[in-house]
């Protein structure tokens, strides 16, 4: 569904606006997420279904147990997945520029018997030669009962050029490329007391 930049783009007439606007809101991952705060603390259960609309089997379920402070200054989060016998301890997301984050997490894995660390470099913006936002939006829908929305916009902005003596037109207009998705739903029940 990525869109693949194409140097001949730029001057070619749109077909139709199928060609140029593309939203896909058929999500590919859903989370059900569980919630409660305990002194301090919130202990979460999830439940995820990656690719829930694969139909031939391959389906990927995951159930994963979240323990971390329930502060909005949280500095770490602790997760374990009973059925790949992972656990694992993770950073929060610490930012490094205004749009670039390092997380850092060790873990082990007792199927395994293996023991490492895991870092990641991530940001909102990317893609290769095209323009991309990721973002998590949540709504809270009833006191307790979040919905978070985790979509992905792919784009080309218009461009407007024209050329005077040289056989191209005066005035010309690329219309620019959008892709649009929903990647990802997230129903988060939340319990406190």
């Amino acid at each position: 569904m990525a869109l693949e930049p194409n140097p001949n783009s730029l001057d070619e007439e749109a077909s139709s606006i199928e060609d140029v606007y593309n939203v896909n809101l058929v999500p590919s991952e859903l989370f059900l997420k569980f919630r409660k705060e305990v002194e301090g603390l919130r202990v979460g259960l999830n439940l995820e279904c990656g690719q829930f609309y694969n139909f031939q089997g391959n389906n990927d379920y995951q159930a994963k147990v979240i323990l971390k402070p329930s502060s909005h200054d949280r500095k770490w989060k602790f997760m374990y997945e009973p059925l790949h016998g992972d656990i694992r301890l993770l950073s929060k997301k610490i930012p490094i520029a205004n749009y670039l984050n390092l997380q850092v997490g060790i873990g082990h894995n007792f199927q395994c018997n293996t023991t490492g660390w895991k870092w990641k470099l991530s940001s909102c913006f990317g893609g290769d030669g095209v323009s991309q936002i990721r973002k998590k939006t949540s709504i809270g829908l009833l006191p307790g009962f979040d919905l978070r929305l985790g979509w992905r916009a792919e784009y080309v902005l218009p461009e407007i050029h024209g050329a005077m003596g040289t056989g191209e037109p005066i005035f010309d207009m690329n219309y620019g490329r959008l892709t649009a998705s929903l990647d990802r739903v997230e129903a988060i029940l939340t319990h406190t007391t």
